[in-house]
């Protein structure tokens, strides 16, 4: 749920479901419920100091017990009672350490050591310096308590990642176990507010600039709706992948200023590659927006449907067997584009793009025609067939020096054959 709505669920405003849920930097606050199983009860404690007092080793109280012998020997070590001099193995002590460890809240470590709080704080937000040690302190960047906006600039810092700090403090001060943290104490510093160790502004020197952590239920629901697990790429017929048999293609598509875009086609075996015409619709920079409304630059579903139907049925029916893509909304339509060309369609994991290796090396080529931030709806089909024929008449080296263009000629021979 949204934190307005969890808010009016608790019975409160959703002004104040939204300020609980800032305040707590969208983590999830430490419980106040009994143990879970995966924690020592003190039923199993007395069991354990039952059968440590008749003489059994660790891995006899592991087995009737049904824990880890490892769990058993840090139980035995970190919980035994000193008082006497002697280490005893009692049943309420045990019980009595772990519930003083378990206490919460207690001082954060980011808190409480002012050296290791330094470090982390000088990795994350310190000041980058040119060769010779001056200091470049980059646009002046006002924190506004959410995340960047897009295009915009954003504050230069050393920006090291939590868990590159974590991991990195172990090299540094390979001696000293005091400069300890895990990189999961940094990101609640920096995003629980009351830590009173990392100051929240501090988030704008992650990758992410995220001022709030989002909650994995609210990821959940963010995939395509239209890509099932039937038409992932890991159900792509094998002859696919190992690029023996020609007509599987891979698209994408490329976008440039003002939202305009080409749509490419590229064939795994000869390279060959097809671009896609998408010219803005009428209204598009000139009328408001509608919500829900038709995708008016020119790269929506329907349109990039018409067009790869279009372009592709001009092949034979053997040079079309699949089209890969990535998981874009452009290719809402694709249950429509199989029942009109015959082609099967496949999709990426999601974040994957090296899945689709000839399409993403074909797209860095064409960059020097149209290369980003540039306006590509200026560019009419007969350019695009021109970069394409230009492309296509390219000798490559996987192909034996051969053009795509030939290798896509001897196709076509064999099939009319």
């Amino acid at each position: 749920m949204t934190s307005e709505d969890a808010g009016i669920e608790a019975g409160v405003s959703p002004v104040v479901g939204t300020r609980w849920f800032r305040g707590s930097g969208g983590i999830r606050p430490v419980s106040l419920a009994p143990l879970s199983g995966r924690y020592l009860s003190l039923a199993e404690r007395e069991e354990i100091a039952v059968l440590r007092a008749g003489g059994c080793g660790v891995r006899e109280i592991a087995r009737r017990t049904a824990r880890s012998p490892s769990t058993i020997s840090r139980e035995l070590r970190r919980n035994a009672a000193t008082r006497g001099g002697r280490l005893e193995y009692r049943a309420t002590a045990a019980q009595w350490h772990a519930d003083r460890r378990a206490r919460r809240p207690k001082v954060a470590k980011l808190a409480a050591n002012r050296a290791l709080r330094e470090y982390v704080q000088d990795r994350l937000a310190g000041a980058i310096t040119r060769p010779d040690g001056a200091a470049v302190p980059g646009p002046d960047v006002r924190w506004i308590g959410r995340r960047h906006g897009r295009r915009a600039d954003r504050r230069w810092a050393r920006s090291w990642s939590p868990e590159q700090i974590a991991n990195r403090l172990r090299i540094d001060f390979p001696d000293d176990e005091s400069m300890r943290v895990s990189h999961e104490a940094i990101y609640q510093a920096l995003y629980v507010q009351g830590r009173g160790a990392l100051r929240r502004e501090l988030t704008a020197c992650l990758r992410t600039g995220r001022a709030l952590r989002v909650p994995r239920a609210r990821t959940r629901g963010r995939g395509k709706k239209f890509v099932t697990p039937e038409i992932l790429i890991s159900q792509r017929p094998a002859e696919a992948a190992d690029r023996a048999v020609p007509g599987h293609w891979e698209g994408d598509l490329i976008v440039g200023l003002d939202s305009s875009a080409i749509g490419t086609l590229v064939e795994r075996t000869t390279r060959f590659t097809m671009l896609l015409h998408l010219p803005p619709m009428e209204g598009h920079g000139t009328s408001p927006r509608i919500k829900n409304g038709p995708a008016l630059a020119g790269h929506g579903a329907e349109a990039v449907r018409d067009a790869i139907a279009a372009t592709i049925t001009t092949l034979p029916e053997q040079l079309r067997r699949s089209l890969t893509w990535d998981q874009g909304a452009e290719m809402a339509g694709h249950a429509q584009l199989r029942i009109d060309t015959g082609i099967e369609i496949y999709f990426c994991d999601p974040h994957s793009p090296w899945q689709r290796p000839s399409n993403e090396n074909t797209n860095g080529l064409l960059r020097q025609y149209f290369p980003k931030g540039t306006d590509l709806s200026r560019h009419g089909p007969g350019d695009l067939a021109a970069v394409a024929a230009a492309l296509n008449g390219r000798p490559r080296k996987t192909l034996g020096w051969k053009t795509p263009a030939e290798a896509m000629a001897e196709l076509l021979d064999d099939a009319a054959a």
